[in-house]
């Protein structure tokens, strides 16, 4: 491939990504679902639903987060995969917060899971030198204690578009023949396209959604972007007026890691920090998909 590491760190950020080999999505999902049934003292049998939110699945069917449920012994549970891409882990930390609003369910465990590596064209410089593999998550539990409710509003936004980004596209079958077999396409994204989209829709969608909130880029106390790319999480800090040292950031370490970015990001700084209030975590991606989820982590004893 031509490109080298200077390139790659003065146009993404990126020094250092991670890449699964031998190990496939439900994997690494599983090892994240044991790490949050040990971290929070639950066991498998107390977990309602698993959401996995991922777009590297193992199969189309059955569902990652079916294997997940299987390979963690939770027999109770009910399981699904959501797909949007980047903003995947917002979708679905969404989704699971009704689930839990609906008072029928009260632990809900949700994973992000990528295996970005085994969808990408390693000749193709404008996405192989960004994507990572890896897995992250958690489990949000129903409270009486309202000083512990974390959820303070979400907006989420689709703007279809098939075009800019996508993978693993199945051409229609054109005629029965024994020769016919299912052929899968390499990720693609058209970079400008993507940093357009950002940089004019994103960031305005952000602000927007902190306004109709009544809320001040400057009461956030942290605030954690999909870790796509160093230049445009820079470019969102700029648009807010926010310093970067206000944005958790892990891109530089692990990579575009897709739905991952976000919860790996959310839980370093939990285990870094000793208090935490407003938060704000945005997402986007393929679809194209993409979203704010404003919380408030004031009432939580991190140090637990």
């Amino acid at each position: 491939m031509e490109t080298s590491d200077k390139w790659i760190q003065t146009h993404t950020g990126i020094k250092t990504r991670h890449i699964a080999i031998d190990e496939n999505t439900s994997e690494m999902a599983t090892k994240v679902g044991e790490k949050l049934l040990a971290q929070s003292k639950l066991r498998a049998a107390q977990i309602d639903m698993i959401i996995v939110s991922t777009i590297s699945p193992d199969a189309l069917t059955p569902s990652t987060a079916a294997l997940v449920q299987a390979n963690l012994g939770a027999t109770t549970a009910f399981a699904y995969d959501i797909s949007a891409a980047c903003a995947g882990f917002v979708f679905a930390l969404s989704t699971a917060e009704k689930f839990i609003r609906s008072g029928a369910y009260h632990n809900v465990m949700v994973i992000s899971a990528e295996n970005n590596s085994k969808m990408q064209d390693f000749k193709d410089r404008t996405s192989a030198v960004f994507f990572a593999d890896g897995a992250a998550g958690m489990i949000i539990s129903s409270t009486p204690e309202k000083e512990k409710e974390i959820f303070v509003a979400e907006k989420l936004c689709t703007a279809g578009n098939a075009d800019v980004i996508h993978s693993g596209r199945i051409a229609p079958l054109k005629e029965i023949s024994a020769a016919n077999y299912p052929k899968v396409d390499a990720f693609y994204q058209d970079g400008h396209a993507v940093f357009n989209f950002v940089t004019e829709t994103v960031t305005k969608h952000i602000a927007d959604f902190l306004q109709e909130q009544e809320i001040s880029p400057q009461q956030l106390d942290l605030v954690v972007p999909h870790q796509a790319n160093l230049r445009l999480i820079e470019k969102i800090a700029a648009y807010l007026g926010l310093p970067t040292s206000r944005f958790g950031v892990n891109i530089t370490d692990h990579g575009n890691t897709s739905s991952v970015g976000i919860p790996s990001v959310l839980a370093e700084e939990l285990n870094d920090r000793d208090q935490l209030g407003l938060t704000l975590l945005s997402g986007f991606g393929a679809g194209l998909a993409y979203g704010s989820l404003l919380l408030d982590f004031s009432g939580c004893d991190l140090n637990k």
